[in-house]
């Protein structure tokens, strides 16, 4: 069996050069521990160099990660084998991955379980339609996509964008998912920064369907430009989110953004300062 440090020298992980960054970047890896990390924040940078992205992740003490659908596939042209050894070796867990709901989902879940992650999540509306009987027949679907995810061992789930927030005839759709799945096949990961461009308040979600969001998304918004921001500069009342925590049900938070006022990393070690204030 090869040890972590063979797996590091034979994948490029660990050299005699290996880097050694400032330990101001190791200031906030106590903090990262508690946390995990979307994998599309890195979206260009895994693109280019999975292995040594992957690494630099580690680096700042993130314990989990999640994927996301690539041009180079689910793992960043990483095999799901090669995916969970390079977590492995660093320390890391490949806890969920986000993927579409199409006619390929069989060959989605088999990876998923190679990879050794927990969840699989529908990262998208798999039909359009912004009406209640579209909204009743993704229900179903999802309740099918995770009883077949719960025979391999694995969770089948939903991340929201903003258009779920919108209404028919005054039922908002979003709630038109949460009545017609099933709790325990369908494990909802709320992106709580989406739900407030959406003009809802997560804590609302929390008080009607206690339990039933068992990952998040950590993610502050620029209201005005509709998009992310750095944790304390946008809309989201972060603090307050963290206080209700267990009215949520939440078991993994990861932390995503998609803009950033300098590079991925730099804000990724503002959003630990950040959240180490708390």
């Amino acid at each position: 069996m090869n040890t972590r440090r063979e797996f590091l020298l034979k994948s490029g992980l660990f050299t005699a050069g290996t880097i050694l960054l400032p330990s101001c970047a190791f200031a906030s890896t106590t903090v990262a521990q508690h946390y995990g990390v979307q994998l599309y924040s890195f979206r260009d940078e895994m693109a280019k160099d999975a292995l040594g992205t992957l690494e630099k992740i580690a680096s700042v003490g993130f314990k989990k990660i999640e994927s996301a659908r690539s041009g180079k596939g689910h793992y960043y042209g990483l095999s799901p084998k090669e995916m969970k050894e390079a977590c492995d070796a660093l320390g890391m867990k490949l806890t969920s991955g986000h993927v579409a709901l199409d006619d390929n989902f069989d060959k989605t879940m088999e990876e998923a379980v190679t990879s050794g992650q927990e969840y699989l999540i529908c990262s998208s509306m798999p039909s359009k339609g912004q009406t209640v009987d579209n909204y009743k027949k993704v229900a179903e679907a999802f309740n099918k996509a995770g009883e077949a995810c719960k025979k391999l061992g694995i969770k089948f789930g939903y991340h929201n964008h903003e258009y779920e927030f919108e209404s028919e005839n005054g039922t908002i759709l979003y709630d038109v998912l949460m009545d017609n799945t099933q709790a325990d096949l369908v494990h909802m990961e709320l992106d709580l920064g989406w739900v407030i461009v959406g003009g809802k308040d997560p804590l609302d979600y929390f008080k009607k369907y206690p339990g039933r969001f068992p990952l998040w998304h950590l993610k502050d918004m620029n209201m005005t430009k509709k998009e992310s921001t750095e944790f304390g500069k946008g809309g989201l009342d972060i603090p307050s989110m963290m206080a209700h925590q267990e009215a949520s049900g939440v078991e993994h938070i990861f932390i995503e953004q998609e803009e950033y006022a300098s590079t991925p990393m730099e804000s990724m070690r503002h959003n630990m300062k950040f959240l180490g204030t708390l």
